[in-house]
């Protein structure tokens, strides 16, 4: 099984009613697995929706509590300073379950030297937020991916608040994992 598989596998396995993402190439792969499981094609299936910004998937997928269900992010790191303020004043702020699964950039294999700028403090501006936050890359294996991203989900619904899974997609050679 590759990262992206793992990843929507453990996506699944957290009881997530609905996913979200947010289109982008670095998060592709793990789109493409969850509609491929979820039986659709071209980003579109019946649980997974391509959204515009980061702030309306929280919006969306962050209500879904108020309506019983669990909801799921896909996205990239960089996106969170779209999404700050609307995960601060709105999942945090009501107990509001949510999981994000966003792929890091800027580390090892990064082509884009611009994004350093945002993503390498990412981390850190999530936990001042008050955010859990779980960090994965190459040095775990695909399964560690799968159960880490599912534990995620329960934690997050487990404390009402919204839990962040980061994971590096890249090898050395800049190509996706």
């Amino acid at each position: 099984m590759r990262y992206a598989e793992a990843a929507a596998a453990g996506i699944w396995e957290s009881g997530a009613d609905r996913v979200g993402y947010v289109p982008s190439v670095t998060v592709a792969p793990v789109v493409s697995a969850l509609v491929t499981t979820d039986g659709g094609a071209d980003g579109v299936s019946p649980r997974v929706t391509p959204l515009s910004r980061e702030e309306e998937a929280v919006g969306i997928l962050g209500a879904l509590p108020l309506a019983g269900q669990f909801g799921a992010i896909v996205m990239q790191d960089n996106g969170f300073g779209n999404a700050l303020t609307a995960l601060t004043t709105f999942s945090l702020s009501y107990h509001l379950p949510l999981l994000i699964f966003a792929n890091t950039r800027g580390g090892l294999g990064e082509y884009n030297s611009m994004i350093h700028s945002i993503s390498r403090h990412v981390p850190d501006l999530l936990r001042t937020a008050g955010l859990p936050v779980f960090e994965l890359d190459r040095r775990s294996s695909p399964q560690d991916w799968r159960d880490a991203t599912a534990e995620a989900g329960a934690h997050s619904r487990m404390t009402y608040r919204p839990v962040v899974v980061l994971a590096s997609f890249w090898n050395t050679d800049g190509k996706v994992a």
